[in-house]
């Protein structure tokens, strides 16, 4: 078990406090109904897959059930740093393969 920082609630709480609810900063079509079905597809169900760095959406579910984000190495699960929705990561975005 590890623990997670909720920087909301402002304290470290146990994982299953917690859920994952995927790639953090994604941005959608901007007219999803232009979009081809392949775009369309690509967008739904195709994430990467980076080794390292790497930023995600999770939810405080059994707290105060705002969303944030996480700052996470892939290889070591090591959570590098939390950060409230809205707000910049101090870890770069450029180093994580999101993009691809």
């Amino acid at each position: 078990m590890f623990y997670i920082y909720c920087p909301y609630c402002g304290e470290h709480r146990e994982e299953e406090e917690f859920h994952a609810k995927g790639q953090a900063h994604l941005a959608r079509p901007k007219d999803p109904d232009a979009c081809s079905d392949e775009e369309w597809g690509n967008f739904l169900y195709f994430r990467p897959n980076p080794r390292g760095l790497y930023h995600e959406l999770w939810v405080h579910a059994i707290g105060c059930r705002k969303f944030f984000n996480i700052a996470r190495d892939t290889q070591t699960y090591e959570i590098l740093e939390t950060y409230r929705i809205g707000e910049s990561p101090k870890l770069s975005q450029s180093t994580d393969q999101q993009q691809s």
